[in-house]
């Protein structure tokens, strides 16, 4: 199960950076790139598969619940935005996409950096 949850891991900063990446590349031209779209699914499923698997025992792992109830929520707005941003592509502002990468960065940063 060590393999599975480290394939999740792996596709789930995928996410993010297709996310991060993806809005990044539209900053020049005001607009949501396509990759954006799929990144932010691709992180947001993966990171319930991860969580599922760390909850049962059977990645060996133990989650902290609070903070994957911070990153949920992050998670949540930046899916929020990128999914409004891809359906009504008017509303897409510098300040829009700035917001989408921002939350990217923090919800990696809080992987990353809350023990």
């Amino acid at each position: 199960m060590d393999v599975v949850y480290g394939v999740l891991v792996v596709l789930h900063l995928l996410g993010w950076a297709m996310v991060f990446g993806g809005v990044l590349a539209g900053m020049k031209g005001v607009t949501l790139n396509p990759g954006a779209f799929h990144g932010v699914l691709t992180a947001l499923v993966t990171g319930i598969l991860m969580v599922g698997l760390a909850s049962s025992g059977v990645a060996g792992r133990e989650p902290d619940n609070v903070k994957i109830a911070v990153k949920l929520v992050v998670a949540l707005a930046v899916t929020a935005m990128v999914v409004l941003g891809w359906r009504n592509p008017e509303r897409i502002t510098r300040g829009w996409l700035g917001g989408i990468a921002g939350l990217t960065a923090l919800n990696v940063a809080i992987a990353v950096l809350w023990d």
